[in-house]
């Protein structure tokens, strides 16, 4: 694939940017807009150049305090999901993807490389509400960190506040760990005065409510069969008696 647009800033860490020409179609406004909708529209939308990327990300390089040569792949959905299925077995176009350089590579002059889907970046910029541009800086930022040697999935939020601190320095809305943060799915709330109970307890509670009805109904039970016997036994002492009584007279 050869680029259209290619940048490389100079300094202490060098950058590159490759724009893949299949984004080309997404440079150019509708032809259905009006003049002021159309020059609204294709600003948040259209890719940005080459230089204005190559300028940001030597900035953000150096916030992070990543050395070394970093280039980046702004590309199509196609192109990153089979980037996507090749290196992590995800077939599935993402956002963003880093590839770290090895480990001593020639003298760390190498820091590694980012691919960028700008499809996929539009559709999260049009969800957060700022332009293409912005969400493309978000994805570059969290690149970086990730080439630097952070992972959100196995550390101990190191990754998570080390990108909110540096997204805020460098004047970006949330991060992609934020917002995954905050679109989690919070927990059911309680209605008030009620407490969820599970099915044993409520087994337990009926259980309880039975024992309660059934104690008076038994003990009348038990007084109704009593009542027979406790009267014959009356009759069979009050016999005993007088028979008692009619000896002791002769």
């Amino acid at each position: 694939m050869e680029p259209t647009q290619v940048a490389r800033e100079g300094g202490r860490s060098a950058t590159m940017i490759q724009i893949d020409p299949d984004l080309s179609a997404l440079s150019s406004p509708s032809s259905v807009k009006t003049k002021s909708t159309a020059a609204s529209s294709t600003t948040k939308t259209r890719v940005p150049s080459a230089r204005t990327l190559a300028r940001f990300l030597e900035e953000a390089q150096k916030a992070v305090r990543l050395k070394g040569e970093v280039s980046v792949l702004l590309t199509t959905d196609r192109a990153i999901r089979r980037l996507n299925r090749d290196f992590r077995g995800k077939d599935k176009a993402t956002d963003v993807l880093s590839f770290p350089a090895e480990a001593g590579f020639v003298d760390e002059l190498i820091a590694g490389d980012l691919a960028i889907s700008v499809p996929t970046a539009g559709k999260q910029a049009a969800t957060q509400g700022h332009a293409l541009l912005v969400e493309i800086k978000v994805l570059l930022l969290h690149g970086l960190l990730h080439l630097a040697g952070y992972d959100h999935e196995t550390d101990a939020g190191e990754m998570a506040g080390r990108e909110q601190k540096l997204r805020a320095r460098l004047g970006l809305p949330l991060g992609l760990i934020e917002r995954a943060n905050q679109s989690a799915v919070p927990a059911k709330k309680k209605a008030p005065g009620l407490t969820p109970v599970s099915s044993k307890a409520v087994n337990v509670r009926a259980k309880a409510r039975t024992l309660r009805t059934s104690k008076p109904v038994a003990r009348k039970a038990a007084k109704s069969a009593a009542k027979p016997a406790a009267k014959k036994a009356a009759r069979v002492a009050k016999k005993a008696i007088s028979a008692k009584k009619a000896g002791s007279q002769r």
